[in-house]
């Protein structure tokens, strides 16, 4: 090992040190459990501390001879870089402590702690314990960095107290931590009617952030142009396949053939809150069974629990998957986590919702989710021989729910469908597309709420009526943009960059089955997509 490779490595080691030690809570997620007894300091005088380290180890990374670097290290050094550039700027520029109510919720750092076995009880109850006997003390923190907040966030935040509040009351504890919640609970409620902050970034910050979500340069406006016209694409393919449907069910077309369709594949394929687990379970076990006999890709032996979802974490998805962190050494399972609705819903709402995630949909959630989606990927991250601690530490959601959405389609190309014959197959194919439809859309969405000042009213027309979705769906999704930024492109920019990188692989190796091709894109766990490019060559 030369000078430089060991100059890299330290510093890399420490910087990431660095980072987890001021993200006790992200550190607990990645699977890294020094921290776990402890909440972050997000005060601007940490914020201030936190902004000089992070530029010395940029400096001390500019000095690295990078051309006596081997291939694999030079990424490495390029994605550390990211990242700390990434904190950075988040620490500079976006400053979501001083405006987010959301981001002060210890109640996350209690959850991860309680929900998984990856050490005996009392060790991860004596943390969860040190943690809520913080809350005070962090919470008077939040009251003194918080300023002027968005009124969503807020409302948001409040509600998300409450449900850790209900946390923190299942604990055996003193009284203090649950009376902090209260406190900072009612804080907000008073805070409310005078949170004027727009929600909405603006034009410029909004372009840093989508800079360092997506981890490559990409104008907004450019991506926005693409975005609308894949939407067109996908409008085409809908109603081809539509038109196919409904001509073999026999069913008129009507003046929306595109929507008389999902609505009939909605109601020939309905879910209860009774059904749903065992729909999610079934539908699992199908595509898993399916991508390794055509083989699509190798499936290891995963340990894979379906459970049913916290009422928490409710009324946002059908399914979800819960995956051990890429830094968790423990062997713990990975997590299907499957909802009933919330118990508070009306009967319409809980139609309308099992409309949106009917049986059909089920089998493409379940592949996006499962397997060959999140979970295989996810666990071949942390179980993969090629992987770095660095390539751990800086996954990458584009590339996580850009394989994702990749996964769905590839499946159903090769001929996935929940029960065999034409008609099913063009069921789930037309709900892909539907999927694909929204991920599209949530692209347009966040561009235009963050940097167009896109109404309401707009982005609801175009999630009901260019989407298809359910009054619900779209309301939530709605939401969601207002609350986060940059995080709804990553399906369709991780998509559209891994099937490029797929397809280029297959140019590159045309003797080789899909599952080589699929198993190589795999094994280097989940950095950004360009970065995958160079580890394997291209």
């Amino acid at each position: 090992m030369n000078s430089a490779t060991e100059e890299f490595r330290r510093i890399s080691m420490q910087a990431i040190d660095f980072l987890l030690e001021q993200d006790p809570v992200t550190a607990t997620w990645l699977g890294d459990r020094r921290f776990d007894s402890q909440l972050p300091d997000m005060s601007v005088k940490a914020m201030g501390r936190q902004t000089l380290v992070l530029e010395d180890f940029l400096t001390e990374l500019d000095a690295v001879d990078d051309v006596e670097l081997e291939n694999h290290d030079l990424v490495d050094l390029e994605i550390l870089r990211a990242q700390l550039l990434k904190v950075h700027f988040a620490l500079t520029q976006v400053q979501e402590p001083t405006w987010n109510p959301m981001v002060w919720n210890p109640g996350t750092a209690i959850h991860l702690l309680l929900n998984r076995d990856f050490a005996p009880e009392q060790e991860r109850l004596g943390n969860a314990r040190a943690r809520a006997l913080s809350i005070p003390a962090f919470l008077e923190s939040a009251r003194e960095t918080l300023g002027n907040m968005p009124a969503i966030h807020v409302e948001t935040a409040i509600s998300q107290l409450r449900g850790s509040l209900h946390l923190v009351e299942s604990i055996d504890l003193p009284p203090e931590p649950a009376l902090a919640l209260v406190q900072h609970i009612e804080w907000l409620e008073q805070r409310l009617p005078e949170s004027t902050r727009s929600p909405r970034c603006g034009s410029d910050l909004y372009a840093g952030i989508l800079w360092h979500s997506l981890d490559q340069a990409i104008d907004a406006n450019e991506l926005l142009d693409k975005a609308h016209t894949y939407l067109d694409v996908l409008a085409h393919s809908m109603l081809d396949i539509a038109e196919e449907y409904l001509t073999l069910v026999k069913v008129d077309m009507g003046n929306d053939p595109i929507r008389t369709a999902l609505n009939h594949i909605a109601a020939m394929s309905p879910v209860t809150n009774d059904t749903v687990l065992g729909l999610v379970e079934s539908a699992l076990n199908s595509s898993r069974e399916f991508a390794s006999q055509h083989d699509l890709v190798s499936i290891p032996d995963i340990h894979t629990d379906v459970i049913e979802m916290p009422e928490i974490h409710r009324g946002v998805a059908v399914a979800y998957c819960d995956a051990p962190g890429p830094l968790e050494k423990a062997n713990v399972p990975t997590f299907v986590a499957v909802a009933p609705t919330p118990t508070s819903w009306s009967v319409e709402r809980q139609e309308s919702f099992y409309r949106e995630y009917n049986a059909v949909q089920i089998h493409d959630l379940t592949i996006h989710e499962a397997f060959p989606g999140h979970v295989l990927q996810l666990a071949l991250s942390r179980q993969g021989a090629h992987q770095s601690v660095v390539r751990r530490f800086g996954m990458s959601g584009v590339f996580v729910e850009g394989w994702a959405v990749y996964s769905e389609e590839f499946m159903i190309e090769a001929g996935y469908s929940p029960e065999p014959g034409q008609l099913s197959h063009l069921a789930i194919r037309l709900q892909q597309l539907k999927m694909q439809s929204r991920m599209t859309i949530n692209t347009i969405l966040d561009i235009s709420v963050h940097s167009k000042d896109m109404s309401e009213d707009e982005g609801m027309s175009l999630m009901l009526e260019r989407g298809y979705q359910e009054e619900g769906e779209a309301t939530g999704k709605w939401r969601r943009a207002l609350l986060t930024a940059g995080q709804l492109p990553t399906y369709f920019v991780g998509y559209l960059s891994v099937k490029e990188l797929a397809g280029d692989l297959q140019i590159l190796h045309p003797d080789w089955a899909p599952r080589q091709v699929h198993d190589l894109m795999l094994s280097y766990g989940s950095p950004a997509p360009r970065y995958v490019r160079e580890l394997v060559g291209l």
